[in-house]
């Protein structure tokens, strides 16, 4: 069997230790999280987490029966096969003067960037698709990213 993406959305209670506990069910088994998402939905006593990891549908299946066993998870969903929009989030620091700083600041434009301006950084906060996140770093090669 081939090894795929699999991501998984897992609704759990909203307290204390939930996530070390689920992050700990990963660990004990061997299996590795590719990444990780935690935030509260609607309802503040519930919280979701959004969890990509790499195996074939077995290891999967045995991903999902292990979360169901865990009393602070409520639902655990299979995302893969569904319609979702796939995000990655990258924090940039360039170091730039202040003859610089407008051209950094016009490469972070063409990428859709957010900037916060602080002497002597910019820190520039990205969340898009997947592939338009290397798009700064490449077209960047003379500024000292941090």
């Amino acid at each position: 069997m081939s090894t795929k993406k699999h991501t998984i959305s897992v609704l759990v209670a909203n307290e204390f230790g939930v996530l070390a506990r689920v992050s700990g069910m990963f660990s004990a088994r061997g299996y590795n999280i590719s990444s990780l998402c935690v935030g509260e939905t609607e309802d503040p006593t519930i919280s979701r987490m959004t969890v990509t990891v790499h195996g074939d549908n077995n290891v999967l299946a045995q991903i999902i029966q292990q979360l169901n066993k865990l009393v602070d998870v409520i639902r655990v969903e299979d995302l893969t096969s569904l319609s979702f929009v796939e995000r990655e989030m990258v924090m940039i620091r360039v170091q730039a003067n202040n003859k610089r700083r407008s051209e950094v600041l016009e490469i972070a434009e063409i990428a859709y960037h957010r900037q916060e301006i602080a002497s002597p950084c910019i820190d520039d906060d990205s969340s898009k698709p997947l592939r338009r996140l290397s798009l700064p770093q490449k077209s960047s090669p003379r500024f000292k990213i941090r």
